[in-house]
């Protein structure tokens, strides 16, 4: 699949050190599941790695040398800053990246918003399953495979008007620059903006004020990391802010570093 590294923190950082690859689910699985990521490791010091989340849930299912045995996970989308994890030895992820809006399809009872910024057991949510049946393939198309043997027999038989709609949307604000505010993208799509946002509560678990200004910092955070000289006056109004100093304070106070600082670290 095309690479693309907005989200994670030092991209070049992270592939010297872990093996990052992504793979499609299963046709029947691709409205709901974006993407399967694999990562492995063997790592001669720990490693930190740093990611600005999308609005996104993972299922992951997890092994680390010397962790004891492999064991799975359900990640909400982590809203509150940088998720960061400590790698070290050796080890290997095997995850599934559900677009936004499309989870709650496979967990109808609760609003998606229950798990934002929580990570929990996979089985409090999925069946059970032997996760070294999906970590133990050599090959990644057999794990790739694994996965779809799992998820395949859960996904959704009817079809989910609203987490189409919540899915459509973020997918606006992700590609059009031109979203800026909740209030106008609501007015184009004949919604309030309370439905909007009890929408984005129920399906994707943070707010659409959120998404807008995620995938904002995603852009400036890819600015910093691949280019020499950035004018950051000229990106903060393509991308809708006022000035360049609410650019400065919102990337600072996501990433804990401020822009200029940024590729330093």
């Amino acid at each position: 699949m095309e690479r693309d590294t907005r989200g994670i923190v030092d991209p070049e950082s992270l592939l010297r050190h872990v093996r990052f690859r992504r793979y499609e689910p299963a046709p029947a699985l691709r409205p709901y599941v974006e993407n399967y990521w694999l990562i492995d490791w063997d790592l001669p010091v720990p490693y930190a790695s740093h990611i600005l989340a999308h609005p996104s849930l993972n299922l992951t299912f997890q092994w680390e040398e010397g962790d004891g045995p492999p064991y799975g996970e359900l990640t909400g989308v982590w809203a509150p800053g940088l998720y960061s994890r400590k790698l070290s030895g050796r080890g290997r992820v095997c995850g599934a990246k559900f677009r936004p809006g499309m989870f709650r399809p496979f967990a109808p009872d609760r609003p998606v918003s229950a798990w934002t910024g929580r990570v929990l057991p996979y089985a409090d949510v999925f069946p059970a399953t032997d996760p070294a049946a999906v970590l133990s393939p050599a090959a990644d198309h057999d794990r790739a495979a694994a996965l779809d043997a799992y998820l395949l027999p859960l996904t959704p038989q009817f079809p989910d008007p609203q987490a189409e709609l919540a899915c459509g949307l973020v997918a606006r604000i992700r590609a059009e620059r031109t979203v800026r505010r909740v209030a106008g993208l609501a007015r184009e799509e004949g919604l309030s903006v309370r439905s909007v946002q009890r929408l984005f509560a129920a399906y994707v678990g943070v707010s659409p004020k959120w998404c807008v200004l995620r995938y904002r910092i995603h852009e400036a955070v890819e600015a910093a990391a691949h280019r020499d000289v950035v004018d950051w006056a000229a990106l903060a109004a393509d991308l809708g802010y006022a000035d360049q100093a609410h650019l400065v304070r919102d990337f600072t106070t996501t990433l804990g570093v401020s822009p200029t600082a940024y590729p330093a670290t």
